[in-house]
């Protein structure tokens, strides 16, 4: 009974983080514009341009509050669910001096929930032909009341919990003790809790700090690719086997694609590992902290050129500096744990890859397998799902075009988060703790399960169905 209880929180908290990650990553193309231009044109950037300048209080007050509320209720309740949940938001942005990142992450979903239940006890009563009278006025008079209730309330409660969380953080800074939050970070990472971690607490912080400072500590916090490179170069060094072979490709793909979740395997194959990964991140952070380093949006990926991109002038030293500080310290950490025994056989990294996917979402009783039915149903989009549409669902994307492309298979491959997956997609593929979300989703689909997103041998299986 403890460990289902166990089980069930650790589910319910991988949940709360994916939806949290699922309001921001979509949006993250906007934070990325509003950092460069940041970083490009405020009187201490590289280029100062009073006239570019102008755009950015306007992005981070009114745009990206608004695309966060947006995707929230749209999480919830598709289109009419954003739709409300962005006017409602406009009460906490006017009614608070600060970007309200919480708010709209507060506002956004509880809008998109009320028009839903609305929806449900009043829809099916509505006479017929006065259907869009009835959608148009509910969602306006709804977002009106809590756009009200935001503006006079919700938005200095608001403003009073942000002030309190900055000013906990600052206290951290201010004592030198942030390397320490690596301890926490590092698990967080390789428990899946990554997303959650950067785009749900660090980055809407870090972006009120930007604002004022044209920069902040916070966004290299969870996102240095350091800790990761050193413990995948320890393993190309010291491994032998898979796990050596497979290791220079990863280092490749998280160093300079920013995928992290490819060196989660080699650490649940020695799980000490996390001891080089949280000494290469508080390492990272004090030589961040001693430059006084910062970016000027969450690069996202984690990548080295998301870095470059992002780094304000005069922070390059820091910056740089923090990567290879994390990177040696984690080699070095890593290096002495592989030596007293590395892993050799193949077994192993296919082991720990498949303990990595049963760590990304709640276990099912009876999870789906491959459907081996031969529809005749014409297949135009095959979708790859994971909870943050980035990581392994990208990676288990890319696989299949290459094989689809060696067969001159001509249909469309793509990835996407569960909560986002397209209404036309015809084959949904998910890690089999996953696919009864999907299914849940898109009940129309056919579902593909697999054990494994980097080389499930059913990828084949369904080219040679597909021929």
């Amino acid at each position: 009974m403890a460990e289902q209880k166990k089980g069930s929180l650790k589910s319910r908290v991988q949940r709360f983080g994916s939806f949290l990650s699922g309001m921001i990553m979509p949006n993250i193309g906007a934070f990325i514009a509003w950092g460069l231009i940041t970083a490009l044109f405020i009187p201490t950037g590289w280029f100062p341009n009073a006239t570019f300048e102008q755009l950015v209080d306007p992005m981070i007050t009114y745009l990206l509050p608004l695309l966060i509320a947006y995707t929230g209720g749209k999480i919830v309740y598709d289109i009419r669910g954003g739709v409300v949940g962005a006017i409602a938001t406009m009460g906490v942005i006017i009614g608070a001096d600060i970007p309200m990142f919480l708010g709209a992450m507060i506002m956004g979903p509880l809008a998109g929930y009320l028009i839903k239940n609305i929806d449900t006890v009043f829809l099916p009563k509505v006479k017929q032909g006065f259907e869009m009278l009835y959608n148009n006025f509910s969602a306006g008079i709804l977002g009106a009341i809590l756009a009200m209730l935001g503006l006079v309330g919700g938005g200095p409660i608001i403003v009073a919990f942000t002030t309190m969380l900055a000013g906990g953080v600052q206290a951290i800074v201010n004592a030198g003790l942030l390397p320490l939050v690596s301890i926490f970070i590092e698990p967080g990472k390789v428990l899946f809790l990554n997303n959650a971690i950067n785009h749900g607490i660090l980055s809407p912080l870090g972006a009120e700090q930007a604002l004022q400072q044209g920069k902040s500590i916070l966004f290299l916090l969870e996102s240095n690719p350091g800790p990761g490179l050193g413990i995948l170069l320890a393993y190309i060094v010291f491994s032998k086997g898979m796990a050596r072979q497979s290791a220079p490709g990863a280092a490749i793909i998280h160093f300079f694609g920013g995928i992290h979740e490819i060196y989660f395997p080699y650490i649940l194959m020695k799980p000490l590992l996390i001891l080089a990964a949280i000494g290469g991140g508080m390492s990272g952070i004090f030589v961040f902290t001693l430059f006084d380093a910062g970016l000027s949006s969450s690069p996202s990926p984690g990548s080295i050129i998301a870095y470059t991109l992002l780094t304000p002038q005069g922070n390059f030293i820091g910056v740089y500096g923090g990567v290879i500080a994390a990177t040696v310290v984690s080699f070095l950490i890593a290096s002495v744990i592989l030596k007293r025994g590395a892993p050799e056989d193949d077994g192993d990294i296919q082991g720990a890859t498949a303990k990595m996917q049963d760590m990304k979402g709640k276990k099912s009783s009876a999870a789906e397998t491959l459907s081996t039915s031969t529809s005749s149903t014409k297949v135009e989009k095959v979708v790859f799902a994971c909870d943050a549409g980035m990581g392994s669902s990208a990676m288990g994307s890319s696989i299949l075009k290459n094989k689809f492309k060696k067969s001159e298979i001509n249909i469309e491959v793509t990835n996407t988060s569960i909560s986002n997956l397209p209404s036309d997609a015809d084959i949904v593929i998910t890690h089999k703790d996953l696919t009864e979300r999907a299914v849940d989703k898109l009940p129309d689909a056919e579902h593909f399960s697999v054990d494994n997103f980097l080389g499930s041998p059913k990828y084949d299986e369904l080219v040679d169905r597909l021929k």
